[in-house]
């Protein structure tokens, strides 16, 4: 629960951020924070439902597999299925605290209002 306490809490810093209306893009910007940070949760939950199913059936292919090539070629399956699918985790959790400071610096870094 802690991490979903931090990502809440990272969430409010990051629309806390964009109402500055000195900035240009915040009327741009708005809208796509708010609709990556309703995503995140749901992107998590189905990359874990689908990372779990593919990881059993991996599981049962090892566990029917009758030849030594047919289980390592299994085995290889499972390892990259779950260093893909922690990678992308670990990308979407990345996207989600990066995004606070990206959005400081570009409303630090912002064209002036012509």
């Amino acid at each position: 629960m802690p991490l979903f306490y931090f990502l809440a809490e990272t969430t409010t810093k990051a629309s806390s951020a964009t109402s500055d209306a000195s900035n240009v893009f915040s009327t741009i910007i708005g809208p796509i924070v708010t609709l990556i940070n309703n995503a995140v949760v749901p992107i998590l939950t189905l990359v874990v439902a689908i990372g779990a199913i593919y990881c059993i059936f991996v599981g049962v292919k090892i566990a029917k597999a009758e030849e030594p090539q047919e289980r390592e070629k299994a085995k290889q399956q499972l390892k990259n299925a779950i260093i893909g699918f922690l990678l992308i985790f670990v990308l979407i959790v990345a996207l989600r605290l990066g995004l606070s400071p990206l959005e400081k610096w570009m409303s630090d870094y912002a064209a002036p209002t012509l």
